[in-house]
């Protein structure tokens, strides 16, 4: 049998050749990863076209938030922090907190808390139940009823307000409204109700003066001072009983 031939080396342009193909077909794939990369970064190919708010809106409106979120760039869809985007929204005064989430293929969905004031603050801001001051433009229109005055302390808002809802809730209880209350930079109390009487309940005691002044309102009411003018301040700084005072009527124009 005749020996087996000898293996003949391949021709020198064929490794050349698959190595150019090797080398083109990695470029092409790293060409190709930047471009799809690119193509992701473009807010212009891959938007965020749609806005989707939740949540009970009164004062804010939807325009207010797409403002918010758009004051910068957004990103597309793929590089879009939407963390950067909740704190943009939270900046607008009226909202409590946000979450947001990116819904494929271009929507972002926002849900937004909205600021529940309780009373004006110095009569300059507004202030909620957790105590939070803060200064926004009011839709009075948007409220069932006007908001009650607060007048206190910078530095006292809870207590001012721990102050209030105990006064109120025991006038209201008797079917008496509160109007505004004043605590002092001493903790004085005084309170103006609905219709512009004021009492002065004084640092100490005020629940009780509250319920000295209900006990009292019967017999203020029968007073022959009543009978021609209005009532005008009842202080109930004294250990026991009232000063009470009237005003002349106003003069109504016919």
């Amino acid at each position: 049998m005749a020996a087996n031939a000898k293996r003949q080396p391949l021709p020198k342009w064929n490794f050349w050749l698959g190595l150019l193909t090797c080398v083109a077909t990695v470029l092409a794939f790293i060409i190709g990863t930047v471009k799809l990369i690119d193509v992701l970064k473009d807010e212009q190919q891959v938007p965020l076209a749609r806005l989707n708010v939740q949540g009970e809106l009164r004062q804010l409106t939807q325009a207010e938030i797409r403002s918010a979120l758009t004051q910068q760039p957004m990103g597309s869809f793929f590089t879009a922090d939407v963390n950067v985007l909740r704190e943009r929204v939270e900046q607008l005064p009226w909202v409590a907190k946000a979450s947001l989430r990116k819904v494929w293929p271009d929507r972002l969905s926002v849900y937004v808390t909205e600021r529940q004031p309780v009373a004006r603050w110095n009569g300059d801001r507004l202030v909620t139940a957790e105590g939070i001051v803060f200064r926004a433009q009011l839709d009075e229109t948007q409220l069932a009823q006007p908001l009650p005055e607060l007048f206190g302390p910078e530095d006292a808002v809870s207590a001012t307000l721990e102050q209030f809802n105990q006064v109120r809730q025991m006038l209201q209880v008797n079917g008496i409204e509160v109007r505004a209350m004043r605590l002092t930079e001493r903790f004085a109390v005084s309170v103006m109700l609905a219709d512009q009487v004021e009492l002065k309940l004084g640092r100490e005691a005020t629940l009780e003066r509250i319920k000295r002044f209900i006990d009292l309102l019967p017999s203020i009411n029968e007073h022959k001072n009543s009978k021609t003018k209005v009532l005008d301040t009842v202080d109930l700084r004294y250990d026991t009983g009232a000063a009470v005072s009237w005003r002349e009527p106003e003069n109504k124009e016919s």
